[in-house]
């Protein structure tokens, strides 16, 4: 792009999708924001690079295989700032210019009080996250399949990009609006009863529904109590009864993964030669950039201590940051989660066409040890605790001798009438 006159920008490529493609690859976070490259007065997410240079490593590494980046909402925080929608475009452009980038709304992008849809049960949800942009920029600037549309509130267009869905190779992806009606009635409600109604598992055996606000968290995130009930109440039974392998949610700014889940129960994943049953596997992914984190929930008895236990259901959290990367075959899907402090994989699940869940179930809580790659397969190794072991062993070993020569030195050093300016008290 550009010309002789002014000069022109950096060539690059893009991969486009392959429909006949039966694999399908992709990462997919929220709650990313961005990174400048000084103060400003408008709070900024520093760890938004890591994650994109982790990504990119990823993208490059797979070379002219088709993927794409999915971004579940709180896209880029400017909330009313418009000039930080061109630095969080600068970030993303080593991965956006490759592959497509897609999105769905959250609740820094849209809401304000002049949302046209704020029912009573939600006035502890909405308020001004979106800093008045109520949705116009995020439609403007991303353009995604489908044609969904709702007011703004205001005499601004109305915002795009609700929800929507589409096929990649052995995976039907479906992306909704946790901050526009999503209830029995609603037109959102339809499109998603018709969509999920419609797929044809012969073609793609997986189901992936995206949205914003977690139906399911153990994050103390009280404020939301009454969406998620909603959520729970005329979402779930929709998931169950069309067999959604996976729903993946941001809003919470960690990475916890359940076991498949209907009405706060654990299904049976068919362990210990137990029946299985397919249920909906629910993964919070908004770890991507945004540092506040919340606390998780406590005990109901014993509300203030710092103390938060673990339940059964969730079987892997983290306030780590980083991204998800899902491959996908014909015969099985694997969603794995990659730290940025390493840019290696801390969790993984695996679901077989037929609904089964695999990794992370009754026996072994969900936690995984470290990994290694074999013919380019993420698999765990308990011998890596054995090697974690060792090297914590062979470290104290070291230390200790270092210490030792440390201390004689310091007292060849006293003893020769030399005087020490800093003592071992400071």
């Amino acid at each position: 792009v550009g010309s002789e006159s002014k000069g022109w920008s950096t060539t690059r490529s893009f991969v486009s999708w392959d429909k006949s493609s039966n694999e399908t690859i992709a990462f997919l976070f929220g709650d990313m924001g961005t990174a400048t490259p000084y103060l400003t007065f408008s709070r900024t997410q520093d760890e938004s690079i890591s994650t994109i240079k982790w990504i990119l490593r990823d993208l490059e590494a797979l070379g002219d295989k088709p993927t794409f980046i999915s971004h579940i909402g709180d896209i880029s925080y400017t909330r009313g700032y418009s000039w930080l929608w061109d630095e969080f475009f600068n970030l993303i452009e080593p991965v956006a210019s490759k592959v497509p980038y897609h999105v769905c709304i959250g609740n820094h992008e849209y809401d304000w009080p002049s949302q046209p849809w704020k029912p009573d049960w939600a006035n502890s949800i909405y308020g001004t996250d979106g800093g008045g942009e109520c949705g116009v920029p995020y439609s403007l600037r991303f353009n995604m399949p489908g044609n969904s549309s709702e007011p703004t509130g205001t005499h601004a267009p109305a915002t795009r990009n609700l929800y929507y869905s589409f096929d990649m190779g052995p995976v039907h992806f479906v992306y909704m609006s946790t901050e526009t009606n999503f209830l029995q009635g609603s037109s959102q409600y339809d499109f998603l009863k018709h969509d999920l109604e419609s797929v044809d598992r012969m073609k793609t055996p997986f189901v992936v529904v995206q949205g914003h606000r977690p139906m399911y968290t153990t994050s103390f995130e009280s404020r939301d109590a009454p969406l998620r009930e909603k959520m729970l109440e005329h979402l779930e039974p929709l998931f169950v009864k069309n067999n959604v392998n996976l729903a993946l949610w941001g809003h919470v700014h960690r990475y916890e993964r359940f076991c498949p889940l209907k009405n706060f129960t654990c299904g049976s994943m068919g362990q210990k030669g137990k029946d299985w049953e397919a249920l909906p596997v629910h993964v919070v992914i908004g770890m991507a950039g945004q540092d506040w984190q919340p606390t998780w929930e406590p005990r109901p008895d014993h509300p203030h201590d710092p103390v938060y236990p673990q339940p059964k259901r969730s079987l892997y959290r983290t306030g780590e940051f980083g991204y998800t990367r899902l491959i996908a075959t014909k015969e099985k899907l694997t969603l794995s989660f990659v730290g940025n402090h390493d840019g290696e994989v801390h969790d993984m699940v695996e679901i077989l066409a037929s609904g089964q869940v695999l990794n992370g179930g009754d026996d072994n809580n969900g936690k995984v040890g470290a990994v290694h790659k074999v013919d380019d397969v993420t698999r765990y190794s308990f011998s890596h605790y054995v090697w974690g072991g060792s090297v914590l062993v062979l470290g104290g070993f070291v230390g200790y001798v270092l210490g030792f020569v440390s201390h004689a030195r310091r007292q060849i050093a006293t003893e020769r009438g030399w005087t020490s300016l800093k003592t071992e008290e400071r």
